[in-house]
């Protein structure tokens, strides 16, 4: 059956179902059994609960439907909730000026707006909400500066001692309440990070250097306002030393993340420098030095000592992300040139980051801060917590400059200025009613601010009826009437929850399922549940099986310009119903009349049936839609044109010849005079006919008021008759020209030939050469013989 229906809805769609439909088809093969259950099949589902909605044959299911869907289907009563969005704590963005004389504590300080909202979800229908962020002006910042003290960096030391004062000055240009702190980092005190023999312990260095013992983190300066205390206790730092490059940064990260009571954080704008010209170790490095338990992300600091480095392993990328994120922490690495690489990698693994390079005797340390601050405050990027199962949330984005973002881009706004106010439209969707229906509760923040939204979450898992329902009604055998229909108990089926699911299909029970003793269950349309057919749904929700043997349906009837019923009816098992005006079985026969009606008056001219608003013309003669057009039939002009000649130009044999013209004559003087179409209002023919003499007359033929009306212009035109002399001495001229014409073409003709001939006896007698000097027929009568044997001796 799940195949059948899957190939069904494939054919709709290609078919071009409407969207209104697919989504029927949703509903409809949800087959919801309650009205909890339909609304959260989608949001264009509703529940009828009109008690009787159903026909015979439909299941129970078929009352959950799309909601116009239902309204077609005339049901009164639609159960649909929507769900809704409001606003519990909503405490404007704070305006406030720098050198105003109000001083506010952080905490009275607001940035994001609004604070508190609820949400009652349907599955399948988002609310959305609007979230207002301002940067506040004169907001106070917690700056924790950590620094790598290995052996490398004894330069950076001198630089970092006046760090505090100098960083003071710089920062009241962006807020007067700004406080300062130190820590300081080095490695795991194991093997192989650091050498172990006792005199290593002491002095890590070679030489002369004089080396403060090996540690891993030590918090030297908890946050303060105080400039000179951070100078003072900076300068009596000494440098360490380790054996390999990697540095046990992390393990120090991670505690300046999590001890907030012993650093001293607020609840306000929380920056971490962490400066070092060396790489990091990382989860796993431990291994090296014996060490496998995971780090525990939580505080270890005694004596402002981490205590705990030669036991947890480092921290992982991930588990650092997490933690700073956690305590709204923005961090900027102000590495070396050598590392930056390294740390741009890390900077894109760590929301609210950046990474600035450091001298290499950090002399440009306080720029860098100031920098990489004002790139981190410059942008904005909404976070939330984990979501419930089955929720799913947006963002766009309306920044400055009317720039709007979507997607990932809709989480965050760049380039905003203090005092600049930026909102977003956040969507929350849920696809399905969490298990126990509680409520859940989601939080949503700007990266590294401490501010958040609560967003409480209700989820719309049944219908308002449910809760006027009566268990063990009298119409439900067991279960619980209520939305219009029983909702059974467990086990149970049937529109009264009248069978046991064990006793579903019985022969006895698909008996009272066949037509007339039949063999086919349901006439194949349905499925016999308890004794009852329950007819199978159609993706198209237009389209119905019904009654009681599910032998009956609303599509299968006969069509007519591919229209059921032609589109003039309703299919009511399986036979048309036509509407007023329209017979026969597909509806396609109009009985209106008024297609048929020819200009005259009559139907069909008078010369057909009118069947179906069509003419049929019973002469053959005669076609058209109206059995007015006749292609062999002469035109009223031919037809009257005897008669008109007779009447207006022969008036001496009228009573003979024109005894049967029964016409109106009216003469006009000439073609001007006659009425023109657009002068009538009753049809108008113009006619122009020749007469027995050769003669053109011209009238127009009108039928008013049923008399025949003949406009005639009263004078004929006629052709004159030919000039007789002027044709004959045309013909003689003609006649003697090509005569003469003729001779002097044979005269021609003659000379041309003549001086052919001369030439060619010239050129002859040129030719010719004759011998005056002897006769040639005269021969000598003496003979000479030589002697062959003369020798001339």
């Amino acid at each position: 059956m799940d195949f059948r229906l899957l190939v069904i809805a494939t054919l709709s769609a290609v078919l071009g179902g409407s969207w209104a439909q697919q989504e029927g088809s949703v509903c409809i093969k949800a087959n919801a059994q309650s009205c909890g259950e339909c609304i959260q099949v989608a949001e264009s589902c509703g529940w009828c609960t009109d008690e009787d909605f159903l026909t015979t044959g439909e299941s129970k299911s078929a009352r959950c439907d799309d909601l116009e869907s239902l309204k077609k289907r005339n049901c009164a009563k639609i159960e649909n909730p929507r769900g809704s969005y409001t606003i519990d704590r909503d405490k404007p963005v704070t305006n406030r000026k720098k050198d105003g004389t109000e001083k506010l504590k952080p905490e009275q300080i607001t940035q994001i707006q609004p604070q508190k909202l609820t949400l009652t979800l349907r599955s399948g229908e988002p609310q959305t909400f609007d979230l207002k962020f301002k940067r506040a002006e004169d907001y106070p910042i917690d700056l924790y500066y950590l620094m790598d003290l290995s052996f490398s960096m004894r330069d950076d030391l001198e630089n970092v001692k006046n760090l505090g004062t100098d960083l003071m000055k710089e920062m009241q240009e962006i807020t007067s309440d700004f406080r300062i702190g130190f820590g300081s980092f080095v490695e795991k005190t194991v093997m192989p990070y650091i050498s172990t023999t006792p005199a290593r312990l002491i002095n890590p260095c070679t030489g002369n250097e004089n080396c403060t013992s090996p540690f891993s983190y030590k918090n030297v300066l908890k946050l303060t306002d105080k400039g000179d205390e951070f100078n003072r206790l900076v300068s009596q730092q000494q440098i360490s030393g380790n054996l390999d490059s990697p540095e046990g940064g992390f393990d120090a990260i991670m505690q300046v993340a999590v001890c907030e009571e012993q650093i001293g954080w607020r609840n306000v704008t929380r920056l971490l420098v962490f400066s070092t010209d060396a790489g990091f170790h990382f989860a796993g490095d431990g291994k090296l030095g014996g060490i496998v338990l995971p780090n525990d992300g939580k505080c270890h600091l005694e004596n402002n000592v981490y205590t705990m480095s030669h036991y947890y392993d480092y921290p992982s990328i991930a588990h650092l992300v997490q933690k700073l994120s956690d305590n709204n922490i923005q961090t900027i690495f102000a590495v070396t040139e050598a590392f930056q690489p390294v740390y741009m990698e890390l900077k894109n693994l760590i929301p609210k980051s950046a990474v600035g390079t450091l001298s290499s005797n950090s002399s440009n340390v306080i720029k860098l801060i100031i920098d990489a601050y004002n790139s981190l405050s410059s942008e904005v990027i909404l976070e939330n917590g984990r979501l419930p199962e089955g929720v799913s949330i947006s963002y766009k984005s309306l920044c400055k400059n009317g720039v709007e973002g979507t997607g990932e881009n809709g989480r965050k706004c760049s380039n905003i200025s203090i005092g600049d106010e930026v909102s977003f439209k956040i969507s929350i969707e849920s696809q399905k009613c969490p298990a126990q229906g509680k409520s859940e509760t989601i939080k949503i923040k700007p990266l590294g601010f401490t501010e958040e939204v609560e967003v409480v979450l209700n989820f719309i898992c049944d219908c308002d009826c449910a809760a006027h329902g009566v268990p063990g009604s009298d119409r439900c055998y067991n279960g619980t009437f209520e939305c219009g229909a029983c909702k059974c108990t467990e086990g149970r089926i049937g529109r009264e929850c009248e069978c046991s699911k064990d006793e579903v299909r019985t022969e006895d029970l698909d008996a009272n399922c066949r037509k007339d003793n039949g063999t086919d269950i349901c006439s194949n349309n349905g499925d016999c549940v308890c004794g009852t057919c329950e007819c199978k749904k159609r993706d198209n929700p237009e389209e119905i099986y019904s009654g009681k043997y599910c032998e009956c349906d609303n599509f299968n009837c006969d069509r007519s310009n591919n229209k059921l019923c032609g589109g003039h009816g309703r299919c009511e098992c399986r036979k048309c119903i036509c509407d007023a005006n329209y017979t026969g079985s597909a509806c396609d026969c109009s009985l209106e009349t008024s297609t048929c009606l020819a200009k005259n008056g009559q139907l069909c001219n008078g010369r057909g049936d009118c069947e179906c608003g069509i003419c049929k013309c019973t002469n053959p003669q005669f076609q058209g839609p109206t059995c007015e057009i006749c292609p062999t039939c002469p035109g009223v002009c031919t037809e009257y044109k005897e008669c008109v000649h007779c009447l207006a130009f022969e008036s001496d044999e009228k009573e003979d010849k024109c005894k049967d013209c029964k016409l109106k004559i009216i003469r006009v003087k000439d073609r001007d005079k006659l009425p023109q179409p657009t002068d009538q209002s009753f049809p108008l023919t113009h006619c122009k006919e020749r007469d027995a003499s050769d003669c053109w007359f011209y009238f127009t033929f009108a039928i008013r008021n049923g008399t025949k009306e003949v406009y005639v212009v009263e004078t004929l035109e006629c052709a004159d008759g030919p000039d007789i002399v002027p044709i004959v001495a045309g013909v003689v001229a003609g006649i003697v020209l090509i005569g003469l014409a003729l001779l002097l073409i044979w005269k021609l003709l003659m000379i041309i030939h003549d001086r052919r001939e001369f030439a060619k006896f010239e050129k002859e007698k040129m030719n010719a050469k004759w011998d005056t000097g002897e006769n040639p027929i005269y021969k000598s009568a003496v003979t000479t013989v030589v002697n062959p044997k003369y020798e001339g001796k």
